[in-house]
């Protein structure tokens, strides 16, 4: 994945997570439905963020930023903002 398609994944993810907040306000789908959803676009953000971090730092030190690899949630869910 390019930087381009990881900021564009990340505003598709984005732009779910503006959907589901307008669902729920208008009673399309129940709190507990959008919570869910929520924490799943959560963690996939957090990955996509991550692996852009990792390319961007690869390129800056003069590596192959297509050897990135995204990392498990588990892992990224650990890192301090």
């Amino acid at each position: 994945m390019k930087d381009d398609d990881i900021l564009t994944h990340i505003h598709e993810l984005i732009a779910e997570e503006h959907g589901l907040r307008q669902r729920l306000a208008s009673g399309g789908i129940s709190s507990h439905e959008e919570n869910n959803r929520i924490m799943q676009l959560e963690e996939a953000l957090d990955q996509a963020w991550d692996l852009l971090r990792q390319r961007r730092a690869r390129r800056e030190f003069g590596e192959d930023p297509d050897s990135a690899a995204p990392r498990p949630i588990d892992e990224v869910e650990e890192y301090r903002q």
